[in-house]
């Protein structure tokens, strides 16, 4: 598995999501996708203490294997009822103390703020972020679902402290809002860009066909999205692309993994996986590279798709 960097940490360039481990999947299957990552080759481990239980089964799913991954969490999100989120510095201190337990480690490797909080000054979220970093708490820092904006709001507030090092926003074939937006700030700023959603909510697994019924209990079904994500001028764009891939003998699924890690600034795409045989089909498509030309290529294949 080839490796980059988000700041000082060295992460496999596919991340393994763990928001199905507190969402959707039963507490016994967590543990052989977590054996199956390992095995792969897979070293970035990213969840978030709104995942409901999914920190606590991360760690009961690692025990002694803690030190083998790079582990990212996440705060700011509302969590329960009663723990409402935010980016304020007593927050912040409550939010890593939480985790830290939950996780059962003295150290998180990337912890990030989940979302912007429009009535904090970041500056002092960055504050305490800061003082985290001094107390060996928190190795690095970084930031989630921000515009080029906040990204330079947050670079120049951070002065001469801990400045965020990554960004995770909505990033795939299907949904390239970034190129113009946070990806040039993190060309310029030096940050590494960590996409979420790569699949585009599973159109490109190449499991959704032209005509089909939608798949019960899948993200599209549940959110009910299929009546703006199963157009006819997507299904046009994944068959040029399924095309293309096929021609390479690979998968849509390699291709859509393949494509964002053609960008220099892509660390590790973060993918959730429920079952060994995903994680190994993730990993292996870890291993496709595109040259910038075939990039450009799959790009315009894609010119007529709607968000997704």
């Amino acid at each position: 598995m080839r490796k980059r960097q988000i700041g000082s940490l060295s992460v496999s360039v596919i991340g393994l999501g763990t928001n199905n481990f507190g969402f959707t999947m039963a507490e016994d299957a967590v543990l052989p996708v977590v054996d199956a990552a390992l095995e792969a080759g897979i070293n970035f481990f990213d969840t978030a203490d709104s995942y409901l239980t999914s920190e606590q089964r991360c760690r009961s799913a690692l025990g002694s294997r803690r030190d083998d991954i790079v582990l990212a969490t996440k705060f700011g999100s509302q969590v329960d009822s009663e723990i409402t989120g935010g980016a304020a510095g007593a927050y912040v201190r409550q939010a890593v103390e939480r985790s830290l337990s939950q996780l059962g480690t003295d150290r998180i490797d990337l912890y990030q703020l989940h979302k912007p909080d429009d009535t904090v000054p970041i500056a002092e979220t960055l504050g305490v972020l800061n003082e985290l970093v001094d107390e060996g708490k928190v190795i690095e820092i970084g930031c989630s679902n921000f515009s080029a904006k906040q990204l330079r709001e947050a670079e120049v507030a951070a002065g001469t402290g801990a400045r965020f090092v990554s960004v995770q926003n909505h990033y795939s074939l299907l949904e390239r809002a970034d190129e113009t937006e946070a990806l040039p700030v993190c060309a310029e700023l030096g940050l590494s860009y960590l996409p979420y959603f790569p699949l585009a909510n599973g159109l490109l697994t190449g499991k959704y066909r032209r005509g089909a019924a939608v798949l019960e209990g899948s993200r599209i079904d549940k959110w009910q999205m299929a009546d703006r994500v199963l157009t006819a001028a997507n299904f046009d764009v994944l068959e040029r692309l399924e095309a293309w891939a096929q021609e390479r003998e690979h998968t849509l699924l390699e291709l859509a993994f393949a494509w964002l890690l053609a960008t220099p600034e892509v660390a590790s795409v973060i993918a959730g996986a429920t079952t060994p045989e995903q994680i190994r089909a993730n990993a292996f498509a870890g291993s496709w590279e595109l040259t910038m030309e075939e990039a450009e290529e799959v790009r315009k294949l894609t010119a007529s798709s709607t968000v997704a």
